[in-house]
């Protein structure tokens, strides 16, 4: 799966599958054979990490 490569688009997109089809950040991942780390790295660069109990990025 490709996804987007501008930060602030791909923080919208991996909220957006999370609250849709993900229970996870690794399941999403997982799924979509993602360097979850690599996510991560870009979304942090931005200002916004990662919430295992909301399932998404804040």
């Amino acid at each position: 799966m490709p996804i987007p490569n501008d930060p602030v688009i791909l923080l919208s997109f991996v909220n957006t599958q999370l609250r849709d089809n993900y229970p996870s950040l690794d399941e999403f991942g997982k799924s979509n054979s993602l360097d979850i780390d690599e996510i991560k790295s870009k979304l942090f660069a931005i200002g916004y990490e990662y919430d295992d109990k909301l399932n998404k990025f804040i």
